[in-house]
């Protein structure tokens, strides 16, 4: 796996995949930053509610569970000096579908952050990572 930055001006960087995918990410005004784009640190966040989400989508699907949408809010808070680590993350799944089983959700959730996805492991080394979720059964 692959990734090039390439300064931009200021502090704005232009991030490309390996697979040919590009972001642009910024720092803050405090520290140059023209909110060109999310933060590296938010990127972190994202890449693990991909990852997160990914899991759990493929592991319902994988159970027969009739999911229709997913979506995670994640909160997290970090150290107050530098480096300035996430110590506490908290992922939060709402998902949306038919006669979805409580059970298989919580080993969706439990199967991804303990098994498959590498960025919750890695994050979990320095960060408490907690987890909730809520079925929603839309009106057909």
């Amino acid at each position: 796996m692959k990734t090039a930055i390439k300064l931009l001006s200021g502090v704005a960087f232009e991030a490309k995949s390996g697979s040919g995918h590009t972001i642009i990410m910024d720092g803050a005004a405090e520290s140059g930053g023209q909110n060109h784009g999310a933060r590296p640190m938010e990127m972190l966040l994202m890449g693990l509610g991909g990852c997160s989400a990914y899991d759990v989508v493929s592991i319902l699907r994988k159970s027969r569970q009739d999911i229709t949408d997913i979506a995670l809010e994640i909160e997290a808070k970090r150290a107050e000096t530098d480096p300035k680590i996430f110590t506490s993350i908290h992922l939060h799944f709402k998902i949306f579908g038919q006669n979805i089983s409580k059970n298989i959700v919580e080993r969706a959730i439990n199967l991804s952050a303990e098994k498959y996805c590498s960025a919750s492991i890695m994050l979990g080394k320095s960060a408490q990572i907690t987890h909730d979720y809520e079925i929603f059964n839309p009106a057909t």
